[in-house]
């Protein structure tokens, strides 16, 4: 093409050059670094409004990355905007001020009207699009006790807040020491959390990733260790479901549960998918769900799970309770909570004591409907008396009953009257597989199932409890298939049945004591 080499040489080490310019022309102009805006990161300086003015210009500008390196960045209130990458560095951090008067008071606030200690957050954003929080460093809200004392003290910012977003991507982030909740989620879609790491132990109500009314969340790769609930996924208002949710690959450690589903419930709950998770030193329960205001959950799966130090691995119930701090007095009728899916689930609670069942409990004339469990393995800690065994009736989780609480395990009055699995209030309700052994001597049945309909418990392994005075009782149970199961050991009976009707027990295999 070129005639002379020299002449084709110096043309092409021109092109190379032109290309390298534009493409660093192109890097410079999306690209935002906050200290050519002004921001020092010595750890002192408040840099509200030189990375504000970063964010502002990169929004107007079509959008960008706006780079947060090389130091320790104190900062206010911060709104992210349109196609904004909000990047955090490797080796930098983002500090939240301890001053509340740099947190915004106004425009920001009102999250839940009814709880105004949690009204400011350290980073915003109100009806944006394709937003994100990104990069290798930390986020710390420095909320601790000292700087924001839990009581008396007005304000305790969240981290970050997002209402009625679009397109929202966190990748890889830190975010640590928030003062209240790590992030809130309202009413967003098209959400993608991937390989974060959440340290909340600073303060009360370190809530890590609640979702409220979202649609089209996945949730991946990430690792907690929370105050509060890990994960919450919520609806507080009956036009904002929150729907098609899939959780994979997490680590899970809480002072209270390892995922919350509902409480807040006055929107439908559906379409949630959990798989290969860790569970460790939770201390009220790894999987806490919870239907109490008028709507319906339905389609959640859980599979491949494993977890140590769990007290009641799974915590369901559904019952009538005014829960969201902003709903209405009256409550709403109640819908339905049905279809459950959990599988291939090892637990190992044999530190936890005799609190360390299953414990699943919808009310009267309201069961949960169309559960199965199967292939799990149950370590429970055993210990259980024969006078807890004996207990025939235990609480509802009714409004004179709740007076005020949400429905907690402890207002149940004591430890459930079996070591495995306690079933009220169900219909449709499957066991398989499942294997349940005490790591010391219990005195209550394995299973205990009351008030339940289309009962089918098929293939269990149990450790025979020769002070139990059965491993299996059915009380008000109608319609049930008991069959294949095994009693390793010796047992005084294998089923009582109390005002039980329609039950069927075959091909059994164990030894009672004479």
């Amino acid at each position: 093409m070129f005639q002379n080499s020299k002449t084709a040489t110096a043309i092409c080490f021109c092109l190379y050059f032109s290309a390298g310019a534009v493409a660093s022309a192109s890097t410079n102009k999306t690209s935002y670094p906050i200290t050519e805006f002004g921001a020092r990161g010595d750890g002192f300086t408040v840099n509200t409004q030189a990375i504000q003015t970063a964010i502002d210009k990169c929004s107007a500008a079509g959008g960008g990355r706006v780079l947060i390196a090389g130091g320790r960045f104190v900062t206010g209130t911060l709104l992210l905007k349109n196609h904004v990458d909000l990047h955090v560095a490797p080796g930098a951090v983002l500090l939240g001020s301890t001053n509340i008067g740099d947190y915004a008071e106004n425009t920001h606030k009102n999250m839940y009207k009814n709880e105004p200690h949690m009204d400011r957050c350290l980073i915003f954003a109100r009806e944006a699009q394709n937003i994100s929080i990104t990069g290798a460093g930390t986020l710390d809200g420095q909320g601790h006790f000292k700087n924001f004392p839990n009581k008396g003290s007005k304000h305790r910012p969240m981290m970050i807040r997002l209402i009625d977003c679009t397109n929202i991507r966190m990748r890889d982030i830190t975010l640590q020491h928030p003062a209240a909740w790590t992030s809130a989620w309202l009413y967003c879609r098209d959400i993608v959390v991937d390989g974060i790491t959440i340290h909340s132990r600073a303060n009360n109500n370190g809530d890590g990733l609640d979702f409220d009314g979202c649609q089209n969340v996945r949730v991946n790769n990430c690792a907690f260790d929370t105050s509060d609930d890990s994960i919450c996924l919520q609806a507080s208002r009956k036009d904002r479901p929150c729907r098609d949710v899939v959780i994979t690959n997490c680590s899970f450690c809480s002072k209270w549960a390892g995922i919350r589903i509902g409480l807040l419930s006055r929107g439908n709950i559906e379409n949630v998918t959990m798989s290969n998770c860790v569970f460790k030193n939770i201390q009220d329960s790894g999987l806490k769900i919870q239907m109490c205001e008028g709507a319906t959950m339905q389609n959640i799966v859980f599979s491949n799970l494993v977890m140590t130090n769990v007290p009641r691995p799974m915590f369901i119930t559904f019952c009538q309770q005014r829960a969201c701090c902003d709903a209405p007095e009256e409550l709403a009728p109640m819908q339905a909570m049905r279809q459950m899916l959990f599988s291939n689930i090892l637990v190992d609670n044999q530190m936890c004591g005799k609190n360390s069942a299953i414990v699943i409990t919808g009310m009267p004339g309201h069961p949960i409907e169309d559960i199965r469990l199967s292939n799990i393995q149950l370590l429970t800690g055993g210990g259980g008396t024969a006078a807890e065994g004996a207990r025939r009736t235990l609480p509802e989780y009714t409004m004179e009953t709740l007076k005020g609480w949400w429905p907690e395990y402890h207002l149940l009055d004591g430890a459930v009257p079996c070591h495995g699995v306690f079933a009220r209030h169900v219909s449709g309700l499957t066991l398989n597989g499942i294997q349940i052994k005490p790591a010391q001597a219990d005195a209550r049945p394995a299973i205990v199932c009351d008030d339940v309909t289309d009962l089918e418990l098929v293939h269990l392994s149990l450790q025979g409890q020769v002070e139990a005075e059965s491993m299996i009782r059915l009380q008000n149970v109608r319609k049930a298939w008991v069959h294949n199961c095994r009693v390793k050991g010796v047992c005084r009976a294998f089923v009582i049945e109390e005002d039980a009707t329609a039950i069927q027990v075959t091909k059994n295999n164990y030894f009672q004591t004479k």
